[in-house]
């Protein structure tokens, strides 16, 4: 999986985002839309951590979600 497919799922994943760092508001995830170095900015606006802090987090969830990206938005099976 790369940052292309959390680029292409970012109205899914947004709420995911939104509940792991829920300082960021509506007007950031809108500026972020799943770019990777958008997403470190804001943190480290937001929450005033150092650059590598914010990475390591971001790192760290795009590795949790990417072990559920493929499900994400696709139909449900019966």
């Amino acid at each position: 999986m790369n940052w292309t497919q959390i680029e292409g799922k970012w109205d899914q994943l947004k709420a995911d985002v939104k509940t792991k760092w829920g300082k960021l508001t509506d007007d950031d995830l809108a500026y972020v839309r799943g770019q990777r170095d958008r997403l470190v900015g804001k943190l480290e606006e937001r929450y005033g951590v150092l650059h590598d802090s914010a990475q390591k987090d971001v790192d760290e969830w795009f590795e949790r979600v990417a072990a559920r990206i493929d499900r994400i938005g696709a139909p449900k099976r019966s």
